[in-house]
This record gives structure tokens, C-alpha cells and sequence, in this order.
């Protein structure tokens, strides 16, 4: 099997080291976690709705998803795409835990095996988003898979050895009170149940839905040979993941800070990003110009690169009107 996967992070244990093998388990910790959410959203969810919580809820979901998940998780945390000061940095990787799926270590190495093993000339159905509709819901929501030979997960020192991080990885589910006692200080209850609760169910029942999908259906663009499983670009979502759902344009172009690449793909993570870059508040920001070429990578783009236009850092509209 190929292992050549551009994942440094990630080394085969040995030779029979494969991403095929292996046996999906239920995970009580990760199922019950999404249970008592779902039930306190739903429930609590039904007796206290206002239009108020709701705002707080749409609120809190935008804040985690955009600057935690897709600006500090994905594209920071995993991907380096970009630098910026270390607080803004734990801030937004704080952000991404309260997103309620794991924490900086753990969703480092969720992420990155999943590559590894999409990158592989084949790998177990529960890696690939393979199954039907609701046995693949049931598998990512609610179960682990073990593989029988897995690769090693080697973080790197920026990682491995920050305390910050080793912090909010072993209390990543308590990370959900400071925001808790916020939203009670504020609006009691209805806030809790709405900030929390239905915010952490919709959030990764979400993230899991768009997995899914930009496994199984949308365009592709791109496709990298000898890979076992190809992203695909579901536009219809691009706004309500923050630019995530141009999934095959990160399969493409792994380490750029841009995923939607293209002018015509919007992508409110990288609107926001450019306007950090109009501030200084990040720096060094990764675009698919600055990757190096990838011999397995082709287009089957109907459009060339230069008919459809790529995108790159610019001023920013709305900065402008205030300078």
C-alpha cells in the first residue's frame, strides 16, 4: 500500500501497516456526549425557544465554526496555512474545541488519518464516508474505528509540547462552562440550552452531514491519482460551513488557506482570514500559488485556472471604508 501521504504526522508502524483492516466499535464516551446534547437541544430546546435564543444560538454556532473549526482547527492547528500571534492562535483553537467534536490533539489526529488513509490506493469504508446514508451516521456519531495495523501519530513539538493545548485536550468537554456561565449570566437557561447544548448537537451532526456528502456527491475539479477516495465540492452548503464544503478543492490544495479557490466559490473563512491580513494580524498566509505542483494531481476543470481566476490575498471592502 502507498504511504507516501505528505502527512508528517503520520508513519506507518510497519510493514503490514494498512488503512483497510479493521473493526468499527460503538464509543460510549462520544455517543453518549452527542445523546444528552441532542436530548437537552430537543427537549429543552422546544420549552424555552425564543427568538433571542435562537439569535444566541446562530451566533455562538458562526463564532465556533468560522474563527474555532475552520479558521483554528482545520486551517491553523492542522494545516499551518497561516501565522498569527499565540494568543490569537489559542483563541481561535479554544474556539474550535468548544465546537464540541475533541480537542487540538485529538482532532489533529482524527483529521490527519483520515488523510492518510484517503490517500491510500484503497482504506476501510468508515474512512471514505463508503456506507449507506444512515449506517454511515450511525458509524461517525457513534463509533471508533480500530484498524488492526495502524499507523503512528507523531505530532510535532508545536503540538505535542504545548501546555495550552495538552490543557484543552484533556478537558475538552469542560472547556463548554466558562461559555455556559456566561450565556446563564446573561439569559439564564434558555441561553445555556440554546449557546450549548443545541449549538454542540448541530455543529458536529452538521460537520458529519457535510463529511458525508463531500465524499459522495458534488463536483470535482481535481482529481489526485492513485488516491482511494476524491473530495468533492458541495457548493449548496459553502456559506453555512464557513468555505468547508470545497472539499475537493482541499484535497487539491491541502495546505492553502483558501478553500474556496476559485472567484466564483465563496468562502466566508478565507473573507474573514483576509481581512486579519488587512489588519496584521496574520501573516505568511499559504495560497494554492505558493504550494509546490503535485505530479499525481490533474484538473478535469471544464475552465482553465486562468478563465475562472484564483484567488489571492487583496484589500479588504470593508476595512477600506474605515481607513
Amino acid at each position: 500500500m502507498n504511504t507516501m501521504n505528505e502527512l508528517p504526522r503520520i508513519l506507518p508502524s510497519s510493514e503490514s501497516c494498512n488503512a483497510l483492516v479493521g473493526d468499527v466499535r460503538w464509543s460510549p464516551v462520544k455517543s453518549l456526549w452527542l445523546i444528552v446534547h441532542c436530548t437537552i437541544a430537543l427537549v429543552g430546546g422546544f420549552l424555552t425557544f425564543s427568538f433571542d435564543a435562537l439569535l444566541v444560538f446562530i451566533c455562538t454556532t458562526a463564532l465556533t465554526l468560522c474563527l474555532g473549526h475552520s479558521l483554528g482547527m482545520h486551517r491553523l492547528l492542522i494545516h499551518r496555512s497561516y501565522e498569527c500571534p499565540k494568543w490569537l492562535d489559542y483563541f481561535f483553537v479554544h474556539l474550535g474545541t468548544l465546537v464540541g467534536m475533541a480537542g487540538p490533539v485529538g482532532m489533529t489526529k482524527t483529521h490527519d488519518l483520515r488523510d492518510w488513509a484517503q490517500r491510500q490506493t484503497d482504506c476501510h469504508t468508515f474512512l471514505r464516508h463508503g456506507e449507506s446514508f444512515w449506517r454511515d451516521h450511525w458509524w461517525q456519531l457513534h463509533c471508533d474505528l480500530q484498524l488492526d495495523s495502524p499507523p503512528e501519530f507523531h505530532p510535532e513539538p508545536r503540538i505535542r509540547d504545548d501546555a495550552v493545548y495538552q490543557f484543552m485536550e484533556r478537558h475538552w468537554m469542560l472547556q463548554q462552562l466558562p461559555l455556559a456561565i456566561l450565556l446563564f449570566a446573561i439569559g439564564g437557561i434558555p441561553y445555556v440550552i440554546w449557546g450549548i447544548s443545541a449549538r454542540v448537537a448541530v455543529s458536529v451532526i452538521g460537520h458529519w452531514l457535510v463529511g458525508y456528502f463531500a465524499h459522495n456527491s458534488g463536483e470535482i475539479d481535481h482529481i489526485v491519482d492513485g488516491a482511494a477516495v476524491q473530495g468533492r465540492n458541495v457548493k449548496w452548503c459553502a456559506y453555512m460551513t464557513m468555505g468547508e464544503s470545497w472539499h475537493n478543492n482541499h484535497h487539491a490544495f491541502p495546505g492553502s488557506a483558501i478553500l474556496g479557490v476559485y472567484e466564483d466559490q465563496p468562502d466566508p473563512g478565507w473573507w474573514v482570514l483576509n481581512a486579519l491580513l488587512n489588519l496584521g494580524l496574520v501573516w505568511n498566509v499559504i495560497t494554492p500559488r505558493d504550494l509546490p505542483p503535485r505530479e499525481n494531481l490533474r484538473s478535469v476543470m471544464r475552465h482553465s485556472k486562468s478563465e475562472r481566476g484564483m484567488k489571492g490575498p487583496r484589500e479588504c471592502p470593508v476595512l477600506s471604508v474605515f481607513q
